[in-house]
């Protein structure tokens, strides 16, 4: 299934191995960074109501 790339193998694998890694350190930041928002949401809704 894996096509027969020859001796750049090892260079597109890697370079998918790094577009991978990056993508998935993008997707955790963002997540990190939604959460992070977030709760700085609720907290200034809560000090809005009192």
């Amino acid at each position: 299934m894996i096509p027969d790339l020859g001796k750049y193998a090892a260079d597109v694998l890697s370079a998918y191995a790094v577009a991978l890694l990056l993508l998935v350190g993008l997707v955790v930041l963002s997540v990190r960074q939604a959460a992070k928002a977030r709760a700085a949401l609720t907290q200034a809704e809560q000090q809005d109501k009192t």
